[in-house]
């Protein structure tokens, strides 16, 4: 006699509770598509930091935004510079290199020392969006949204949307030797497949604590994400000035780099591996960030 009773309740509160996570997510996404985060007034740096938004060529998506850092004496002189293109991860945004990682400073106080190249540092957002509400102006997304939606729209769109616009509006050395991509994680895989399929457009390639595939692979991703070997044999015929792995000891992505370094060796590829304590965490990025522009142009 009781059963009846309880499945009704039952009923009630998946209801309530269904009711309450639409209503929260309607909120979120309302609130987070008002304007582009904004960094912190109080942030401190040398150098010229732009906003750029630019035209997206991904479908259903019609702009997206990227932080670019100039050289302090950008707008004083008619130089050219190289371009770092620097990727985030899972959990991460155009910001998250500057607010977690302490990109500016520690840019300025290696380029004052003389300890780095003059360059062009570009931030992107590479996370993959299903439309314009789905984006809510580069809102983060969580770690499992982006590992289970990356699927190589954005990578593929990669040198047109970002690498174009860069080009287009900034005085850039626009060739191989002087340019490179990197990034964290999710933003390390990125890198290395996006060097991949073009490789004649970075002489620099960095993966820190990366993913070598993605979780899914989608049918509209297949054709950027298959045949990685294969493309990496055409990089490697004309190899990369530096390809730089670096992860932590305790890393969870550690043993499958170990393979992947392997991998390299046994095909006679040029690279190089780094480890160091620690795991999957932004002390560890930040560092490898330095020591990879300390190696560039």
């Amino acid at each position: 006699m009781k059963r009846p009773c309880v499945a009704k309740y039952v009923r009630r509160a998946a209801v309530s509770l269904i009711a309450m996570l639409m209503t929260a997510c309607a909120t979120h996404r309302h609130a987070v598509n008002v304007e582009y985060p904004q960094l912190s007034a109080n942030l401190e740096y040398d150098g010229i930091l732009e906003e750029r938004t630019y035209r997206c060529s991904v479908e259903e998506l019609t702009e997206r935004r990227m932080l670019v850092y100039l050289p302090e004496e950008y707008y004083k002189s008619d130089e050219s510079y190289p371009v770092l293109y620097l990727l985030h991860g899972a959990r991460g945004n155009e910001l998250s290199w500057i607010e977690k990682g302490d990109l500016l400073p520690n840019i300025d106080s290696l380029t004052s020392a003389k300890r780095m190249r003059e360059m062009i540092v570009v931030l992107p957002n590479v996370n993959q969006y299903d439309d314009d509400i789905d984006y809510g102006k580069s809102r983060i997304k969580g770690a499992v949204e982006s590992l289970f939606e990356t699927d190589g729209m954005v990578e593929a769109a990669f040198i047109n949307d970002v690498v174009g616009t860069i080009d287009s509006l900034y005085r850039t050395l626009p060739d191989k030797q002087h340019r490179a991509i990197a990034g964290l994680s999710i933003g390390a895989m990125q890198a290395m497949h996006i060097s991949a399929n073009a490789p004649d457009m970075f002489g620099y390639v960095g993966a820190f604590s990366a993913m070598v595939h993605p979780v899914l692979r989608r049918s509209e991703c297949s054709a950027f994400y298959k045949d990685f070997k294969d493309k990496q044999e055409i990089q490697f015929a004309t190899p990369p000035l530096l390809y730089s792995i670096m992860i932590g000891r305790c890393d969870f992505y550690y043993p499958r780099m170990r393979c992947y370094a392997r991998y390299l060796d046994k095909r006679g590829y040029a690279y190089e591996l780094s480890t160091s304590p620690g795991g999957h965490q932004w002390y560890n990025w930040e560092e490898f960030a330095n020591i990879f522009m300390q190696r560039l142009f």
